[in-house]
């Protein structure tokens, strides 16, 4: 099996860009693994046909070096909640089975800008809601460490992709930890950007949602770094957008300097046994190259997930309803995605509201907490990979789960106010399963989250501990 599959993006896309390995090679190479280890694992899915991709492959070495993108002839597939014109886009739903995307999303088309390959679409739940890629369209996407256990989602098939080298970058979304969580249970690494800084859709809800955004995930934070110096383009026509920021993510960092800060937020929440451990210890790699102390911000946690479940009910309203109002439709609906539907329409504008002013409240605690730290660690699940089977996990240490989210509680504080987070490998329970751990950072302080992150990358061996099951 051809090794450059596994080297780091960087260093592909320099051998593809230089024309020491031909777009033609690495496609081949690409496409032979997903044949051997797809099957195990349903993370890519509506393959593109070989010869198709190989053409592509081809006419990509034709092109002059000087012309080539940062990103050129890297083969790369796609979340399936994004448009890749002439692709299906279904969402996971039954609803958009037979769906064409017309067009290319906003951050796709910066993509094939730089040169990309698309070859496929990567593994969802339903909408995206909910984590652990299941759906009635392609199936139930499994943990490349366990296959009889989720990978996470909602970007669970790009986290597949990444774990078993089928993919060498991948997209993700996150509301909910979907860059995040996905990236904690296959053992590589996920980063949401703070809110804004890669820009929604023109024609998306731009000044209202709030709440998701657009990120890479990789095998490290330097790869991810180079996808963000393509994804993180302003645009004219979209509201909010955040200054610019330097990418160039050398391979050593010196945080010395830097202060990170261990949250008491796991009294207000509960996790399986061994999760807290597993992320001291990967908080003892960072003391080991930053100054590290405890931060306890003084916010009511009950109340900013309440607040986080209206604002997401409301949002998520706004995008499904008339797929909701169709009774025809409704039924074809997951019964989550009804329940949040239906909260979100009947919800009065108090309630909205309470919590706006939540909201507010939490991101003035939090900038000052950031006045004495550069960064905050918290574990990125409560819950070890569950079982492929299960829809969601009903109850943590015999502590019932009020929603199908309520398990992601530790999600919120960083998506409530749009914070850069980035999720990194921490290590193996007993029956090998992975676990990460959130790197939080203050809103704009995007490079810095990445250059903590990437300290911690070169201190650890944890994640490069064990290998995936490939078959």
């Amino acid at each position: 099996m051809a090794d450059f599959l596994d080297w780091d993006a960087v260093a592909l896309v320099e051998a593809l860009r230089t024309g020491a390995l031909s777009a033609e090679t690495v496609m081949a190479a690409t496409l032979a693994r997903i044949g051997e280890r797809n099957p195990a694992v349903n993370a890519i899915v509506d393959l593109r046909a070989d010869e198709e991709l190989l053409a592509e492959a081809r006419a990509a070495d034709a092109v002059p070096i000087e012309a080539r993108g940062k990103l050129h002839g890297l083969p790369f597939a796609v979340k399936d909640l994004a448009n890749v014109k002439g692709l299906r886009t279904t969402e996971g739903s039954p609803l958009y089975d037979d769906r064409i995307a017309e067009d290319d999303s906003r951050f796709i088309s910066l993509l094939r800008a730089e040169g990309v390959i698309f070859i496929g679409k990567t593994n969802v739940p339903e909408f995206g809601l909910g984590s652990h890629s299941y759906n009635p369209v392609h199936g139930v996407t499994r943990n490349p460490f366990g296959h009889d256990r989720t990978a996470g989602g909602s970007s669970g098939g790009a986290a597949v992709g990444l774990a078993t080298g089928m993919v060498t970058l991948a997209d993700g979304s996150d509301m909910m930890g979907s860059l995040r969580n996905p990236a904690a249970w296959n053992n590589v690494y996920g980063f949401r950007p703070s809110w804004g800084v890669v820009p929604r859709e023109p024609s998306g809800e731009t000044h209202w949602q709030q709440l998701s955004t657009i990120g890479p995930m990789a095998r490290s934070p330097r790869d991810m770094a180079l996808m963000m110096s393509v994804l993180a383009q302003p645009d004219a026509q979209v509201p909010f957008n955040m200054p610019a920021q330097d990418w160039d993510l050398p391979e050593a960092v010196d945080v010395s300097h830097m202060r990170v800060g261990t949250v008491t937020w796991q009294d207000d929440m509960p996790f399986e046994a061994g999760i807290q451990e597993v992320c001291a210890d990967g908080l003892a790699v960072l003391a080991g190259v930053m100054q590290s102390d405890v931060a306890e911000p003084a916010f009511d946690m009950e109340a900013m997930f309440q607040a986080w479940v209206d604002l997401r009910s409301f949002a998520l309203a706004g995008e499904l309803a008339d797929l909701y109002l169709d009774p025809d439709k409704r039924q074809r609906l997951k019964p989550e995605a009804q329940w949040e539907i239906k909260r979100g329409l009947e919800m009065d504008a108090a309630t909205l509201h309470r919590a706006t002013k939540v909201r507010s409240a939490w991101f003035a605690c939090a900038a000052k907490v950031f006045e004495n730290f550069d960064a905050l660690v918290f574990p990125a699940a409560q819950v070890w990979p569950f079982p492929a089977d299960w829809d969601w996990p009903k109850e943590i240490n015999g502590q019932k789960m009020d929603s199908y989210h309520r398990w992601m509680q530790a999600m919120v504080p960083a998506s409530l106010i749009g914070l850069p987070v980035a999720s990194v490998p921490v290590g193996f329970n007993n029956d090998g399963l992975p676990m990460g751990m959130q790197i939080i950072g203050a809103k704009g302080k995007d490079r810095k989250v990445l250059e903590v992150a990437q300290a911690y990358h070169q201190a650890s061996v944890a994640e490069r501990s064990r290998a995936p099951k490939l078959y």
